[in-house]
């Protein structure tokens, strides 16, 4: 990759004038720019409504910078932007587009690469795609790709008749489906500390490795998302993408090569050996919460139905925790633990491989109880990876204790950081398709997640069941508790 060719694109942005380009697409474009990752040779057209000219879309962008870029470095920068107010449904609008864009090719060099960015609602892309594809705006000359971010669709249906939508007018090798997880750098580390370490992947079965754990938990509540999150919850937010997209990243067997197609079909078998649960057994296997009024650092916090007025008696859930089973001969028996919610103890995303106890230890001090050995990855924050091994209690005896090995690098605490919509954008304009979903990964995950969200549907849940600054419902605890394991603390040093 590093050897690559600079790429020549144009990046067409639909949705420019909200939140997402502002905070993510335009600091990550700069990234790139600052880097050397992209020339001269490229354009953002900034797609919206609203009627902006190119200095207050330009002006715009320059804020989205921040302070520590010079006037001289985001003059540079800001040349390469331009506006095109329009109207999704409106042929005309596609038309002058189709002028705009072949005007800037011959200004920027580009060779006919576009980018179409659907940065917007997801009912307005299959509107889109069909549009470029009538009006001719996919490149005969060059490349033409189409980025679509999350969610993509509200259940497996809906799921499948957006696919359909958009593979109409655009073919699966040319769809990049983000999943900003699979931006991030120890996500992508992942498949790294596995198949480049000997000690690892050779333990890395049933026989050696008792549980995983996956924790990805926010402090912050629904904020100003009510509306959007309301509707989705944490299952559909979390669960049907990041959740199983990390399950499969850890579960994958060694790819022949690293090329994205051998990537992709070993996580594919993953997801299809991932064990449906039957209706009437769910219960056993997924635990669902929503918080309630609770204090953090000193200050009282609301309860989800007391966040807006619209959410006042939701039964939308903004807690999961499951078991996930994968019926295939390296991981039988070895159960996945997620668990993912919101206005929880604190911001954490992180891995726990825990690794087969001895069977008699003879160093173990009873009162301590068991202490297997742990690889923890840490996503976010601190990201970096610690092993914890037992060794000898310094004084008398010879009692052990854990200690840690760790590595950390530094990062930025994020979420959906710039960093990872950086590479992504940057693995989109080289073609790279790695890191991001193909359909057949979206299609699988869906039908996994609609068994439990069609028996949650059909029952009245007993919500808040969790006080906000906690880490969740007891049923979570419980549910690792009857096999005999534990959640492990979000933070190391309690571990």
């Amino acid at each position: 990759m590093e050897n690559q060719e600079i790429p020549k694109a144009l990046i067409i942005i639909f949705g420019a004038t909200g939140d997402l380009a502002k905070r993510k697409l335009f600091p990550s474009i700069h990234r790139l720019y600052q880097n050397g990752k992209i020339g001269e040779d490229f354009a953002v057209v900034g797609i919206g409504r609203r009627s902006w000219s190119n200095d207050l879309f330009r002006s715009n962008v320059r804020n989205s910078l921040g302070d520590d870029v010079t006037e001289k470095e985001s003059e540079a920068f800001i040349s390469h932007f331009y506006y095109h107010p329009f109207d999704v449904s409106d042929s005309a609008s596609y038309k002058s587009l189709g002028t705009l864009l072949n005007d800037l090719e011959s200004d920027y060099h580009t060779e006919g690469n576009r980018i179409f960015y659907l940065a917007m609602a997801p009912q307005f892309f299959g509107t889109i795609a069909n549009n470029l594809k009538k009006h001719n705006l996919k490149s005969d000359s060059g490349w033409s790709r189409l980025v679509i971010e999350k969610p993509f669709g509200h259940d497996y249906d809906s799921a499948r008749k957006l696919n359909d939508q958009i593979t109409s007018a655009f073919d699966e090798s040319q769809i990049y489906r983000i999943d900003h997880y699979l931006g991030k750098e120890m996500v992508q580390n992942i498949e790294v500390i596995r198949f480049a370490n000997g000690i690892f992947e050779h333990l890395w079965n049933n026989r050696f490795i008792s549980n995983v754990q996956i924790t990805s938990s926010e402090a912050l509540g629904v904020e100003d998302r009510a509306n959007y999150y309301d509707v989705s919850g944490a299952t559909r937010d979390m669960v049907q993408n990041h959740m199983l997209q990390m399950v499969t990243l850890l579960a994958m067997e060694p790819p022949i090569n690293l090329n994205p197609e051998e990537i992709r079909s070993e996580k594919i078998k993953i997801l299809r050996a991932i064990r449906a649960v039957d209706e009437d057994n769910i219960d056993n296997y997924f635990v669902r919460g929503q918080y309630g009024p609770g204090k953090m650092f000193g200050k009282k916090l609301r309860g989800y139905q007391e966040e807006a007025e619209e959410l006042k008696n939701s039964d939308t859930e903004t807690y999961v925790a499951g078991k996930i089973m994968i019926d295939n001969y390296r991981w039988a028996g070895v159960p996945f633990y997620i668990r993912t919610g919101k206005r929880l103890e604190k911001k954490c995303t992180k891995i726990v491989v825990e690794f087969q106890d001895i069977p008699l230890n003879l160093y173990q001090e009873k009162r301590r109880g068991k202490s297997p050995n742990l690889l923890v990855i840490n996503i976010q924050p601190n990201e970096g990876v610690t092993l914890f091994l037992n060794a000898k209690k310094p004084g008398m005896g010879s009692f052990a204790e854990p200690i840690k090995l760790s590595y950390t690098h530094e990062a930025v605490n994020s979420v959906n950081t710039p960093e990872a919509y950086e590479k992504l954008l940057h693995d989109c304009m080289v073609g790279d398709t790695t890191n991001f979903s193909h359909w057949d990964e979206v299609s699988l995950s869906w039908r996994f997640v609609d068994r439990i969200l069609k028996k949650w549907s059909k029952e009245e849940p007993d919500f808040p069941n969790y006080a906000a600054g906690t880490m969740g419902p007891q049923e979570a605890d419980d549910l690792l508790e009857k096999d005999g394991f534990h959640w492990w603390p979000t933070n190391n040093e309690d571990d």
